[in-house]
Parts: C-alpha cells; sequence; structure tokens
C-alpha cells in the first residue's frame, strides 16, 4: 500500500498567491471591463537588455551545429560561469572559489531543497516576515508541529520577528536552534541588514554549530555602499553559512530560471567535518538535478560581462525609481511606508490598525490595486501590506493615481 506524506497535509490551506488571484478574479467577475492595477506579485516585467539577448541567442545558434552543439553539462554549472560568478564576488571584496558554486533553475528550489541535507529533527528558525518557502519546505520535511490558525504560526518553528522597533530584522535566536532561514534585502519588509545584524547571528552560529541558509536575491538592489551584499562580508561567515541568489530580480530571469548557491569547504555543522557538507550537496545535486538549462547559462554568463552588469543595473534603476514614485504616492495620503530604498519592495502599514487582507480587499474594492497581504508571509507580517516596484512605469502611475483618487482612510473610534 502506497502511503502518502502526511506532513502536506500539515501546510495551512490556500498558498497566498493563489488566494490573491482567487480574490481578484472574483472582484473582476463582478465587475466586468473595470481594470486591475497589479501591485503585488514580484515578477520582473522589463524585457531583457541587448547584451543579454546577444548571449543567448549566441548558444542557440551554436545548438543548432553539430561542432558547436552541446547535451548535459556539469551539474554543478558551466565552469566559465562558476568563474565568472567567483569574480563577481570578489569585486563585491569577497573570495569564493569557482567550485563552490553551484549553478541551479533558481534561487525558490534551492531555498526548498537546502534542507535535505539537515536532519529532520532540526530546530528551525525563520525570520518573519518571511518568503513561504522556507517555511512550507520544511513543514513537508515533518519539522513542524500543526499550524495554529490564531496566531497564525507552526508550532516548533522559531519565529525571529522582524518589527518597526527593530527595523524589520531580528536579533539571533535566544535559545538553540540549529538552521536559521535569513533574507536579505528582505522580502517582503525591503528591510536590509547591517553588518553588525549579521555579524551577530554569524558569531551565534558558530557558537551553536547552527547553519544559516541567507538568501541574498535582491543584493543587486543595494544601493548604501554601507551595507552588506552578500553574508560573506562577515568574517567567519563561510564556517557556518549558505547563501543563495539568482538571476531572477538581478537580470530579469524569472522566466529564463538561472540561480545559485554557495556551499564554502570550510562549512560545518554539528557532527559534520569541513567539506562534507559541500559533498553532501554535490552529491544531492548530481542525483536529482542535471544542470540548468546550458541556454539559461550562458545568459548568466552575459549578465556577469561589463555590457551586461551595466545594461541589468539600468533595469534596476528603473524599478527603483518605481519604487520611489510608489512611496511618495503612498505617503501622500497618509500611509505609513517602509523599504523601497534599497529593495524593490515597500512595507506598508495598514490604517488604524486593520487586518493585512481587509486592507488587501480596501484597496481592490476601492482603488482596484492588488497588493500583498503581509500576514501571508507569517505572524508577523499582520497589519502590514507588501508593495511590489516591479511593473511598466505607466502601470505604475495608473496605479498610485487611483490610490491617490479613490482611497478612504476612514477614522476608527
Amino acid at each position: 500500500m502506497a502511503i502518502i506524506n502526511k506532513n502536506f497535509r500539515t501546510l495551512a490551506a490556500g498558498y497566498l498567491f493563489p488566494e490573491i488571484a482567487r480574490r481578484a478574479k472574483a472582484y473582476q467577475d463582478a465587475n466586468q471591463g473595470v481594470a486591475l492595477h497589479r501591485l503585488g506579485i514580484g515578477n520582473t516585467t522589463e524585457a531583457l537588455p541587448p547584451a543579454v539577448l546577444a548571449g543567448l541567442h549566441a548558444k542557440v545558434d551554436k545548438l543548432g551545429h553539430n561542432d558547436t552543439y552541446s547535451g548535459y553539462g556539469d551539474e554543478q554549472g558551466d565552469t566559465p560561469l562558476r568563474e565568472a560568478l567567483a569574480s563577481y564576488y570578489k569585486s563585491l571584496g569577497v573570495e569564493i572559489l569557482p567550485d563552490e558554486f553551484f549553478v541551479s533553475d533558481g534561487a525558490k528550489a534551492d531555498a526548498a531543497n537546502i534542507q535535505s541535507l539537515f536532519d529532520r529533527r532540526s530546530i528551525i528558525a525563520i525570520q518573519d516576515p518571511a518568503y513561504p518557502v522556507y517555511v512550507d519546505s520544511n513543514v513537508v520535511a515533518g519539522r513542524s508541529g500543526q499550524f495554529d490558525r490564531e496566531k497564525g504560526y507552526y508550532e516548533n518553528f522559531v519565529y525571529l520577528p522582524g518589527t518597526e522597533e527593530n527595523k524589520f530584522f531580528p536579533a539571533p535566536p535566544t535559545q538553540k536552534v540549529d538552521l536559521i532561514y535569513l533574507c536579505s534585502p528582505n522580502n517582503p519588509t525591503g528591510a536590509v541588514a547591517t553588518h553588525e545584524q549579521l555579524q551577530a547571528f554569524v558569531d551565534y552560529a558558530i557558537t551553536h554549530k547552527a547553519v544559516i541558509i541567507f538568501d541574498a536575491a535582491y543584493s543587486e538592489y543595494i544601493s548604501d555602499e554601507n551595507l552588506p551584499k552578500t553574508i560573506y562580508e562577515i568574517p567567519e561567515a563561510r564556517k557556518c553559512a549558505i547563501e543563495i541568489n539568482s538571476f531572477s530580480k538581478f537580470a530579469g530571469f524569472t522566466g529564463v530560471r538561472l540561480g545559485w548557491t554557495i556551499v564554502p569547504h570550510e562549512l560545518v555543522a554539528e557532527e559534520a567535518k569541513p567539506g562534507e557538507l559541500h559533498s553532501m550537496w554535490f552529491r544531492r545535486q548530481c542525483t536529482f538535478f542535471n544542470g540548468a538549462s546550458n541556454i539559461a547559462q550562458a545568459g548568466g554568463l552575459a549578465v556577469l560581462s561589463p555590457e551586461g552588469l551595466s545594461q541589468s543595473r539600468a533595469i534596476i534603476a528603473y524599478y527603483m525609481e518605481n519604487a520611489r514614485i510608489i512611496r511618495e504616492g503612498l505617503r501622500s495620503v497618509g500611509l505609513t511606508v517602509f523599504g523601497g530604498d534599497n529593495a524593490p519592495y515597500l512595507w506598508v502599514q495598514t490604517p488604524k490598525g486593520m487586518g493585512s487582507w481587509e486592507f488587501f480587499d480596501q484597496l481592490l474594492q476601492q482603488c482596484q490595486v492588488i497588493a500583498t497581504p503581509g500576514s501571508g508571509f507569517g505572524p508577523a507580517g499582520e497589519h502590514y501590506i507588501r508593495v511590489s516596484a516591479f511593473g511598466h512605469r505607466e502601470n505604475i502611475l495608473r496605479a498610485v493615481a487611483s490610490i491617490k483618487d479613490n482611497l478612504v482612510l476612514e477614522v476608527r473610534s
């Protein structure tokens, strides 16, 4: 008899983004012909830059000739791409060896799969609010208790709340944990950790033989030179941290699909000697993954060229101008807005203590604007919404204008 993995039943019902889509569809069905302004899901919208297109086209053309055709590549990623990634990190002042990079088809899959390296009994600490994949992958692995619907969290997980008081980046746990999930710049809050804040987590991890899973997928959006773009800017982080990153928001590869994970040789854990976790991830990738598309990898190599970096960063600047427009527009109607300066997300406090979904519905009904309820990212996200700066400029302007013209902020007693 086949027995299902009952941990799937523990998952809280209704993934965040499908629920948003359901409500949006219900509104459109009841209001035929009304256009919606989408400031919700963080999907890139601007065309790939010329240098990247040239790299993709060149690889496609090579696949059309026997003498330049290539099939399976190395599971760890093409050597030229890993060498280019090492050079990219060197430009950030960090030394990463090419064989410490593992190229993948995106950060989301790696963020979910990396937990398979660790014992099922591992105690998990998660930055709250956080991207749902960190939580859900560990629920499916059997590390959680039941979901407490009243409190909005899973039993057995340690939540590290990011609040206005700590500028939306938490302190390390006060109890012993084994795995710590951090995201900086944070999705959804847009908050970026300082060197001092990351140093505290590295010190904690080394003391307790914990491992930090550090998601840096939005690092290219950091404009403040005093903020770290990689956890490896912190001394000794190579002993305790795995970094996950992606070309998705960096270069518009949300559909092209390409990312990477860094597992340093020095990384250790309880009962694991240096090099063992690196070898385990290599074995895992060789067993369950045949490597990222060779076409996508050629595009990634083009992104890391001088022309590719310049052109990709110009598109990032475009999105960050969107963020500025949104921030000023929302503040002009009296909303409290955080983020949007070193990340493409703005974290907006709901007015007068409204619930996240309640304010989502108000924006939809009054302004035809779709945002993302903060409660969908964890219990600390309640009373906030996430607004995304990804979008064509004309659509951003229309959405902001609709909020300015139509949003009614009622005074509550």
